[in-house]
């Protein structure tokens, strides 16, 4: 595993050479003004599936949050830094820790720049294996652990905050498996150059 510094670039040799060996690159975003068009439904998707399991054995309201009718007030104290900061770091984690052989892997990178953490993985992992590391984050923190702690009453409003900050942040995710499930054929294996992902059948679906 790598630690980098910045996001690592898509390199051509490597492109060309997984042409050549039949991967096929996905369609992806071109720019960033298409990627924010697609990222704010899923955003208010996320945001709501969060808010509909939080409802299940607590309550949530925009009063929480310092939204009232007679103004807004928000309080942004150390302990919600740190807790964004916590789970940037966690949500990562939940995505590197289901890589296959993550931490003797040198295919795998995670990192931090200014606009947050990314995990990015250049070993051949399966469509399913792959969607599962791709959602992971959503479904453990902005659908089980709110679940969860509703449950025992320890669902704080900083943690409800934390909850559907993540749910949001997970609009890129889902996009990616978005992707994935339209593009990406049942047997097949995912890989990455860069930014960019690419997939191959497998054995079995070529034959097939």
């Amino acid at each position: 595993m790598k630690l980098l510094n910045k996001l690592p670039k898509s390199d051509p040799n490597l492109h060309v050479e997984l042409i050549k060996n039949g991967w096929i690159p996905m369609k992806e975003p071109k720019n960033l003004v298409s990627a924010i068009l697609l990222f704010i439904p899923l955003m208010i998707i996320a945001s709501m599936i969060s808010i509909g399991v939080i409802n299940i054995f607590s309550s949530i309201s925009l009063s929480d949050f310092g939204f009232t009718s007679g103004g807004i007030s928000i309080n942004i104290n150390l302990s919600v830094i740190l807790g964004i900061v916590l789970l940037l770091i966690i949500h990562e984690l939940l995505h590197l820790m289901f890589i296959p052989n993550f931490i003797q892997s040198e295919k795998t990178s995670v990192g931090f720049t200014l606009f947050g953490a990314f995990v990015i993985s250049e070993e051949e992992i399966s469509k399913s294996r792959y969607i599962f590391i791709t959602v992971a984050p959503f479904i453990i923190l902005s659908i089980i652990l709110p679940l969860i702690l509703s449950v025992f009453g320890l669902l704080t409003t900083t943690l409800k905050f934390l909850v559907l900050l993540n749910a949001m942040g997970s609009s890129v995710d889902l996009l990616n498996l978005l992707l994935i499930m339209k593009q990406v054929p049942k047997h097949a294996t995912l890989t990455c150059n860069g930014p960019n992902t690419y997939w191959k059948k497998t054995q079995t679906e070529q034959i097939g």
